[in-house]
């Protein structure tokens, strides 16, 4: 982005030289060519940042699309991976274990 030629406190504290029929036409046309400059960098810096957030947000939308995509294949995985042992099963590998340990 570029720098402002002026602050507010510059603007608002300008003081014109006055000549004989007033301000100076040329100091006054001079501080408004460099008002209007800076306006126009200011739209330039504006629609640049509104430009950089358009392509955050899409962004993020993007992210989060492949976030809640990949949290459903994990889930589908965990959930076929998941082996259900009954009671007998359980049983019958504990007194396996039991038998090992204890032998020896």
């Amino acid at each position: 982005m570029e720098k402002l030629n002026l602050t507010p406190e510059e603007i608002l504290n300008k003081e014109f030289n006055i000549d004989f029929k007033g301000y100076s036409p040329a100091e006054v046309d001079a501080f408004l060519d460099s008002v209007l400059e800076d306006y126009q960098i200011m739209e330039e810096n504006i629609q640049q940042l509104l430009d950089a957030v358009a392509t955050l947000q899409n962004q993020i939308k993007d992210l989060t699309a492949k976030n809640i995509e990949l949290e459903g294949r994990k889930m589908a995985f965990d959930l076929s991976n998941t082996t259900s042992y009954s009671s007998v099963d359980v049983l019958k590998r504990i007194s396996r274990l039991e038998e090992l340990v204890y032998k020896k």
